[in-house]
């Protein structure tokens, strides 16, 4: 997934939540733009009801849902 294309959402006003999915099979929601961290080449997601963070490599991002409800 292009970096480029993440910050357009993690930016995008009014903010919109989307899920991110994995090669793994993994998925992650990001329901507020607080909630992610874009780096050069990972993302970090954070888990509001915890204090657990997924680390993401852009390279295994195959997918991204937006219009998400929380």
């Amino acid at each position: 997934m292009s970096h480029e294309t993440l910050y357009e959402l993690l930016h995008r006003r009014p903010f919109e939540p989307f899920v991110v999915r994995l090669t793994s099979g993994e998925s992650h929601e990001i329901r507020h733009p607080e909630m992610a961290l874009l780096l050069k080449t990972k993302l970090v997601v954070g888990q509001p009801d915890s204090d657990r963070m997924a680390i993401c490599s852009l390279l295994h991002i195959t997918q991204m849902d937006v219009s998400v409800t929380a």
